[in-house]
């Protein structure tokens, strides 16, 4: 392993060759007797200390630490002066460019020991550094790596949707001509997992969407109970096939917001909620005014769920069969209101209490 540089500066030739003695073994020592020759040697050599005297000709260790910091900024300075007087020197210290300094003539093992702890203080520097330009590195990998994921997501979105349009255009020519029970049956098949695929794509691109701020917010006066009864009307064919109830409370008229970002926000939770519920039990919609902002808040019968799982559902595409005992479905739900939430200056408070799942959020 190569030993460390130090470079070692005196006028007096004798000093610089003690100095040297004293450090050759730990360390590749260069010598200089001049702040002009120790300049030099500081331009072509990584050095990770630098010991001076004060007391030179033409310029003082002072003047050459100072102008060895602008080319060597890392390495550690260290002064020595026989000077009563150390006014300058302590300036020096504060303002960083002197690591410490010791007095002439120096106690061989006081300064080893100070040249010990300098050379600590400037490896572990290094090795932080070092470790923040990893962690930099490590996250512009990311960025890049997210931003590819993105622009892949957004890419393939699109281009379904061109094969989407297309089906659906002839599938409605297809619908209009005279065909036989059994391709009527066949032909109910393939709208009906058209729609599926449209609405899996569409989710999908409304989540990226959300993530990555594209649509920016517009506020507007909202009824809230219009937003509510089309997200109710939105799930009513589940709402009667599964026996459920809906209890809507709401005491505050109006919200100014984005209107279509709340409409997704609540159609999302709603369904979720109902999709999650258990038969022939009730789903209760609160929308009511805390401290000038909207409080909304939706809950519904559901088996226990821990903190752990709650953390899981906010997830996108998180399908766990234990946590609500149901697997369909993309697991977008509330990751993508989640997503509109955190534009709209908010986010959703999700817990488990006496049995019901509650999903709430307060939109200032």
């Amino acid at each position: 392993m190569a030993k460390p540089n130090l470079l070692v500066v005196d006028d007096e030739i004798d000093s610089v060759d003690a100095l040297e003695r004293l450090f050759r073994k730990k360390f590749q020592v260069f010598k200089a007797t001049s702040g002009k020759e120790a300049l030099q040697i500081v331009k072509d050599h990584p050095l990770s200390i630098i010991i001076s005297d004060q007391r030179m000709p033409k310029m003082t260790g002072v003047e050459f630490l100072k102008k060895s910091l602008e080319l060597q900024p890392d390495a550690i300075r260290i002064l020595l002066t026989g000077y009563t007087d150390v006014e300058s020197v302590i300036e020096s210290i504060n303002s960083g460019e002197i690591y410490k300094y010791a007095t002439k003539p120096w106690d061989p093992i006081d300064l080893t020991n100070t040249v010990d702890k300098a050379y600590e203080k400037f490896y572990l520097r290094q090795e932080l550094k070092e470790k923040n330009e990893s962690l930099q590195q490590a996250l512009e990998e990311l960025k890049t790596l997210d931003a590819s994921k993105t622009q892949f997501m957004i890419l393939i979105n699109h281009e379904l949707k061109t094969p989407l349009t297309v089906m659906s255009s002839f599938l409605e020519l297809l619908m209009e001509t005279s065909l036989d029970e059994e391709q009527q049956l066949y032909l109910k098949k393939i709208k009906q997992s058209k729609d599926q695929f449209q609405y899996i794509t569409e989710r999908v691109l409304s989540l990226i969407s959300a993530q990555t701020e594209q649509e920016k917010v517009k506020k507007e006066k909202v009824l809230l109970k219009e937003i509510i009864d089309e997200a109710v009307k939105q799930v009513d064919e589940e709402l009667h096939k599964k026996e459920l109830d809906v209890k809507v409370d709401i005491t505050l008229k109006s919200f100014k917001t984005d209107r279509k970002k709340l409409a997704t926000i609540i159609h999302e939770l709603t369904k979720n909620a109902v999709t999650f519920s258990k038969n022939k039990t009730a789903v209760l919609l609160k929308a009511s005014e805390k401290d000038e902002a909207l409080l909304f808040e939706i809950s519904n019968d559901s088996p226990k769920v821990s903190t752990k799982q709650l953390e899981t559902v906010l997830k996108p595409f998180s399908l766990n069969e234990d946590i609500m005992n149901h697997s369909k479905g993309l697991g977008v739900g509330l990751s993508l209101s989640q997503a509109l939430l955190k534009q709209l200056g908010s986010e959703i408070d999700l817990k488990w209490d006496k049995g019901r799942f509650v999903a709430s959020f307060l939109l200032p």
